[in-house]
């Protein structure tokens, strides 16, 4: 719910930089040049690094932020309007991507972002226990939102700069897998430190998360120090001859290409997909949390963050990447549409959950954890087929860039409705909440009926 788009848009978010030949070559035929150094530095030694640095921003901008707001006494309404305004640098950064290949090197543009990072980390610590404390670490995480979609960008676009096909496909797994070590420790070990400082500080919660995101900031300070000797240097494109009016010019030509794959009307059918397949997961995906955490009177299970950080950041994760794994296993042997309902079910009716939760309250966590294990092994198979298809839809000319414009709109549908699910929350209360979720579920089935899919695709070929 939010860090899957992560998982999936990261190996394709660098909107410009696969298809920047093609664009220039449409342009005026620019050349790059992608040289590297003789003494070129083993991958082992920045990846791991470069990637957890890339997915602990962003699951602290999204999961944890939402902990730090509802300890600070913030209703459901306000905390899920606004951070859900803090996702929307990652919906929109395919807008300055092309600015980041245009202006400085990638790894100057990730050595920079990291130092921002670390500021922007040390703002939210500065602020926490203030009179201002909102507005001020609102304006911090909007940079460090900011800053990490710019680091996105460059990461990827250093990436595929500095290594070959080949090694692009080896260490592709690695580079998910220290992002998933990433968000663990984000929703996992930030959150269950979090409560353990509050034992030993009682009744100074805001002093606590200051302590927390002190640490996040020493910890960025120590990635810069380290990626400014551990990364290589490659020799960047040249960009002599490039100029602002022709990437306008090749972003023009894309995107008039997405709009024009198909007829107006399918197109319409694929906006709505891509905005509405997860409308049931938008609704819950701040909810979810604070539902976790609130205590029992509320409505709430009454989670503590340790319990919180072990069955929603620890096992719902892992019931998130198996269902994502399962998932991927059974397309590719059967093709998408094969399977294209018992996904769409799989990340619909295991919200029910929710209902059965709120309905009985129980505090044994193995029974909780198992219920948010299943939830989340039943979207992250679903998921499948949201990825899949934006790959179908992506295919032909500047495919990665029509995959990001996928990415960023089914973000939007995201980011929209978790807007205004705090306050339907609050006005109905968790009970009539869950089940409003899962009367929207019928909106999913109805957007994917209209759908057209190659039963080919995904298929493997024999």
């Amino acid at each position: 719910m939010g860090i899957e788009d992560k998982l999936a848009i990261i190996s394709c978010s660098a909107f410009f930089h696969c298809n920047r030949i093609k664009i220039m070559n449409k342009s005026d035929n620019y050349l790059i040049s992608s040289q590297k150094e003789n003494d070129r530095c083993s991958p082992w030694s920045w990846i791991p690094t470069l990637y957890f640095a890339e997915g602990l921003p962003y699951v602290v901008v999204m999961m944890v932020a939402v902990v730090m707001y509802m300890e600070m006494g913030m209703a459901d309404t306000e905390i899920a309007l606004y951070t859900s305004w803090l996702g929307l640098p990652w919906v929109i950064k395919p807008l300055w991507s092309p600015f980041v290949d245009l202006i400085k090197t990638k790894r100057w543009w990730i050595l920079s972002m990291q130092s921002l990072l670390g500021a922007a980390f040390a703002g939210v610590a500065f602020t926490v226990n203030t009179i201002f404390w909102f507005q001020g670490t609102m304006f911090f995480f909007f940079l460090m939102a900011f800053s990490s979609a710019t680091h996105d960008i460059a990461a990827d676009g250093f990436y595929m700069l500095d290594l070959d096909s080949h090694e692009q496909s080896w260490f592709v797994g690695i580079r998910n897998t220290f992002y998933r070590i990433a968000v663990i420790f984000g929703q996992g070990v930030l959150v269950w430190l979090a409560g353990q400082l509050q034992y030993v500080f009682p009744n100074s919660k805001a002093f606590t998360w200051s302590l927390i995101f002190f640490g996040l900031s020493a910890m960025f300070v120590a990635l810069w120090l380290y990626h400014r000797f551990a990364m290589p240097r490659p020799i960047d494109r040249t960009n002599e001859g490039l100029t602002i009016r022709n990437v306008l010019r090749g972003l023009w030509q894309m995107l008039s290409s997405f709009f024009n794959k198909v007829p107006v009307k399918q197109v319409v059918v694929v906006l709505l997909f891509l905005l509405l397949y997860r409308l049931p997961e938008a609704m819950l995906t701040k909810m979810a949390t604070t539902f976790l955490l609130r205590p029992i009177e509320d409505g709430g299970l009454g989670l503590t963050k340790e319990a919180f950080g072990f069955s929603y950041g620890t096992v719902g994760l892992i019931g998130l990447l198996l269902g994502g794994i399962f998932g991927g296993m059974l397309a590719s042997r059967d093709g998408l549409k094969r399977w294209l309902w018992p996904f769409v079910c799989a990340i619909t009716l295991p919200d029910i959950v929710y209902v059965y939760l709120s309905y009985v309250q129980p505090d044994n966590l193995l029974l909780i954890s198992i219920c948010l294990f299943i939830e989340q092994f039943g979207y992250g198979l679903g998921f499948t087929a949201l990825t899949l298809y934006m790959l179908y839809y992506s295919m032909g000319d500047f495919k990665t860039s029509h995959y990001a414009i996928c990415t960023g709109l089914s973000y939007l549908g995201l980011m929209l409705p978790g807007m205004v699910s705090g306050w339907i929350k609050d006005a109905v209360g968790y009970r009539h909440f869950f089940i409003i979720v899962m009367i929207l579920c019928v909106i999913t089935f109805a957007v994917t009926a209209f759908i057209k899919i190659d039963p080919e695709f995904g298929k493997k070929q024999l």
